[in-house]
């Protein structure tokens, strides 16, 4: 062989490993993401993760569960308000119907409000501060499960009254069922009395943290132990506060498993949402995951 055939090949494989030395591989949207994945603090009396032993939930764990999906004539999340509710907690509701459509990116409608008629005393008690709580397990498998519409892919039910979710227990924010995928909330506890509009904003994050949460739950999320999520649990206000209404990156990647939605597009639509209703930390981190996409 010729020096000039030698000295061509020499070139064509330098050529060849320069470009593919340079030319790294493009990152996912999970990946570059996760960049703004804020890191869980040490744990402390009083949390949720202090007194419960969770396991770690993996994309694999994710994936090998039985767990409902998005399908044709089953695609539709379904809100269920139980109660008597002021002007303002019926536009909490119309907003947060508004934020979960963005959120999972489905179809979400409002059912026509309940009575409170629709809970027996066998499932009321009256609390030690005086107020009225529900069973919250009463409200899944009697109410919202038995009037479950056909093309609910989910139902939330939403009261104004106090959950407990056993006797043992002083109350909860919200409960769900993975296998039935009927979740509820109460507004009750929200606005730290009644709710007002100089109280609204923080009432309203709360609702769409906890009812994002269950819903989550119902498409097999567990709670979240990778960074700080709307996924995470909670034992209190301050800790449902100190939880982003962001997912992590990981599940994200869970919940687009299932749901094929387009990332960019959720994330403008988010991004709207907290700009109009001025949820400016929200609407930052929200930012903050787009501008990675740039």
């Amino acid at each position: 062989m010729s020096p000039g055939k030698y000295n061509f090949i020499f070139f064509y494989l330098l050529t060849f490993l320069l470009f593919f030395s340079c030319h790294k591989k493009e990152k996912t949207y999970i990946e570059t993401i996760a960049l703004n994945d804020v890191q869980l603090p040490k744990v402390k009396p009083g949390d949720w993760r202090y007194s419960r032993d969770e396991q770690f939930q993996t994309f694999e764990d994710f994936q090998k569960l039985n767990k409902i999906r998005p399908e044709s004539g089953k695609n539709t999340i379904y809100l269920q308000p139980i109660g008597a509710f002021s002007e303002l907690q019926k536009k909490e509701i119309k907003l947060t119907k508004e934020y979960l459509s963005m959120y999972f990116q489905l179809e979400t409608k409002v059912l026509p409000a309940l009575p409170n008629s629709v809970f027996p005393k066998t499932a009321r008690r009256i609390f030690k501060e005086g107020q009225e709580q529900i069973l919250a397990g009463y409200v899944l498998d009697s109410i919202l499960l038995k009037r479950k519409p056909k093309d609910a892919v989910a139902v939330m039910g939403i009261t104004e009254k106090d959950l407990f979710p056993r006797p043992e227990w002083n109350y909860v924010f919200g409960q769900a069922s993975y296998i039935d995928a009927v979740g509820v909330t109460s507004l009750y506890r929200f606005s730290n009395g009644d709710l007002s509009e100089s109280n609204f904003n923080e009432s309203l994050e709360r609702l769409i943290k906890i009812s994002s949460h269950e819903i989550g739950h119902m498409f097999g999320l567990s709670h979240c132990l990778n960074a700080n999520c709307v996924m995470n649990g909670t034992n209190t206000l301050t800790e449902t506060d100190f939880h982003f209404a962001r997912a992590c990156s990981l599940c994200q990647q869970k919940l687009n498993s299932s749901i094929l939605y387009d990332h960019k597009k959720r994330l403008a639509d988010l991004k709207h949402f907290f700009e109009k209703q001025h949820l400016n930390s929200e609407l930052s981190r929200a930012e903050k995951d787009l501008n990675l996409l740039k």
